[in-house]
């Protein structure tokens, strides 16, 4: 499973941290992320509120 986790906080932080544990996902990116997401998961540097940006 192909997962995207939009946002770049402490929330966001705690659930690519538990989803880069579950054997089911494959990939784990997150749009913008952190650094300490960066460690779990491919960040890509785009503007959470800018739909038509995350979604390409």
């Amino acid at each position: 499973m192909r997962i995207l986790v939009i946002g770049g906080g402490a929330r966001e932080h705690a659930l690519c941290h538990a989803l880069s544990r579950d054997p089911a996902v494959t990939e784990l990116h997150c749009a913008p992320g952190n650094a300490g997401i960066a460690g779990v998961a491919t960040l890509h540097p785009v503007d959470a509120a800018d739909g038509p940006a995350v979604a390409a």
